[in-house]
């Protein structure tokens, strides 16, 4: 295999040349509507078996069937790797080595340490590589980070975060088989992580309740931590078990008033029909599903949902690229994401509260 020599531009001004690993719900819901959208980039390759799928619904794209053959294609200036959780080290690795800027989708890596190698090795190559944590841009929790900023909740003391679907059916996915990186605690808990260390950074102790609840279930499908910080509590749940609709989304209690949303963002629902975020209000939240705020006398008051976007972690990535901006999520931020999954693990093997060193 041969490695290219040419050090990727971070300052031209021609779109970004994107080659995607993996051709799953992932690439198909989440990444090629906005490469695909966004002036900035252009979808150049797709590395996958699924050839004919690709070409009848992407025609012009390039199929490319090994992931080192898409690494070395001096016409791809960006690898976005949607591939299953354990290959994503070694991808990366590899793409980076060919001088290619990444993102990874979450989680990031299956170890920590990973992560922080990653992150080194990106500097060495003076390379871009970035962590997909796209949740920080749903409606709900920009909404949520607004109430907090502007002091109406007064200071947080529970923050409850939910990702709860009723799926009481073990299905035939490697997400739900056994392997590294696999379960809620790789897919849906990466999410609720994320969100709340991009709100209140690193607790100081964590105690983690992640098992297998649905009968045939060999991966926990069940995960509800603790996030211990002084004077605040943070609760984070995933259930397959949640026939209620909408179900609870996030629940934030504060010295001055309340916060209660239910319903997920709209966004994955409308990318996966097929709307395109071109369209016109494509993101915009129905009025039914407006979380309510409560004061402090119980005065309740509906509070409507900013518009979530994806495509705005895209935007401040080919900034990031051109130079023109921070990394929208570093290696280092999963990597503190990856840790408290570690933890949580132990956590629940040694039924205790386990104190971040």
């Amino acid at each position: 295999m041969s490695v290219s020599t040419s050090q990727p531009s971070r300052t031209g001004t021609g779109p970004i040349r994107v080659g995607i690993i993996g051709y799953g719900l992932s690439a198909k819901v989440f990444h090629i509507p906005f490469l695909r959208t966004l002036p900035e980039y252009r979808l150049q390759a797709i590395c996958s078996s699924r050839t004919a799928e690709i070409n009848e619904a992407l025609p012009g794209i390039k199929v490319i069937e090994a992931p080192s053959d898409l690494c070395a294609d001096d016409d791809i200036d960006l690898i976005v790797i949607t591939s299953p959780n354990s290959s994503h080290f070694n991808l990366a690795h590899m793409a980076l080595q060919h001088y290619k800027h990444v993102v990874v989708e979450k989680p990031f890596t299956t170890y920590s340490g990973q992560a922080l190698e990653l992150a080194e090795y990106a500097d060495q190559q003076h390379c871009c590589i970035s962590a997909f944590h796209n949740r920080r841009w749903d409606g709900d929790f920009l909404t949520a980070c607004q109430l907090m900023e502007s002091g109406r909740l007064g200071n947080v003391h529970v923050f409850e975060s939910r990702f709860d679907r009723f799926r009481p059916e073990v299905r035939q996915r490697w997400r739900e088989q056994p392997g590294e990186g696999t379960g809620y605690l790789w897919d849906l808990a990466p999410h609720l992580i994320d969100q709340a260390l991009a709100l209140f950074g690193m607790p100081h102790s964590l105690t983690a309740r992640s098992l297998p609840l649905r009968p045939g279930a060999t991966t926990c499908d069940y995960v509800h931590l603790q996030l211990h910080y002084p004077q605040r509590e943070v609760i984070l749940n995933a259930s397959p078990y949640m026939a209620a609709k909408p179900a609870l989304r996030f629940l934030i209690q504060g010295d001055a008033g309340s916060y209660i949303k239910y319903g997920l963002d709209p966004q994955e629902e409308r990318l996966t029909a097929g709307i395109q975020p071109a369209e016109p209000g494509w993101n915009k939240e129905d009025e039914h599903h407006w979380g309510v705020l409560f004061d402090s006398n119980g005065k309740a008051e509906h509070v409507s949902t900013q518009p979530g976007d994806y495509g705005i972690y895209y935007s401040k990535l080919a900034k990031h690229i051109r130079g023109h901006g921070p990394n929208p999520v570093t290696a280092t931020d999963a990597a503190q994401v990856i840790r408290l999954i570690e933890l949580a693990e132990l956590s629940q093997t040694q039924q205790s509260t386990l104190e971040l060193a």
